[in-house]
């Protein structure tokens, strides 16, 4: 075996072994030499708890969180009457406060949700009711319509559709209320082509 394929095989073990190293909570991380500690994954259960102290009493709420293996922690929040950046702001100085640098090395970004992002909770969808969306069902369709329900376990939606009208060769523009799983759906969001 040469020295380069041995030193290839030796990279790609230590990188299993950190990788796997991640997986460790800080008890049974315990044991491990300090380089290998500072790599442990943040919980993103820790993140989310945090959050909710945070937002409690208000009708603020956490809709994505993504904590990568190398501690990126991304917090994104919203509310009926949106986020402001001092909101956002405090968060994440709050959040700062409650985790310890010294034991975990992170990278973090708090934000209010996109306009342009997929709505993820029933209060999103509550919150544009009455707006422009675009939807894109699971079977692959691509509609626009007027977002006009909201329930627990479905949406409603004023979208056109083009109908084939009796007497008539070409199809026509008609708008109709359709009712949509939210299971069913790939995304819904706010339609910024209207």
């Amino acid at each position: 075996m040469n020295n380069e394929h041995f030193s290839c095989k030796l990279f790609a073990y230590v990188e299993n072994l950190l990788y796997l190293c991640t997986r460790f909570s800080e008890e049974e991380a315990c044991g491990l030499p300090s380089c290998i500690k500072y790599r442990i994954m943040i919980d993103p259960k820790q993140i989310e708890e945090l959050v909710a102290n945070y937002v409690q009493g208000s009708d603020v709420q956490l809709i994505n969180l993504k904590v990568s293996p190398d501690n990126r922690i991304l917090v994104e929040v919203d509310a009926y009457k949106g986020v402001d950046l001092d909101y956002c702001s405090a968060l994440s100085r709050y959040l700062q406060e409650q985790l310890d640098r010294d034991a975990e090395d992170y990278e973090l970004e708090v934000g209010s949700v996109s306009i342009t992002d997929p709505f993820r909770t029933k209060m999103q969808y509550e919150k544009h009711l009455g707006h422009d969306v675009e939807i894109l069902t699971k079977d692959g369709r691509k509609l626009h319509g007027v977002l006009v329900n909201v329930e627990e376990d479905h949406f409603e939606a004023d979208v056109e559709v083009l109908v084939q009208v009796e007497g008539k060769k070409k199809k026509e523009k008609q708008v109709q209320t359709q009712s949509f799983g939210y299971q069913d759906v790939k995304y819904c969001k706010y339609d910024l082509k209207v």
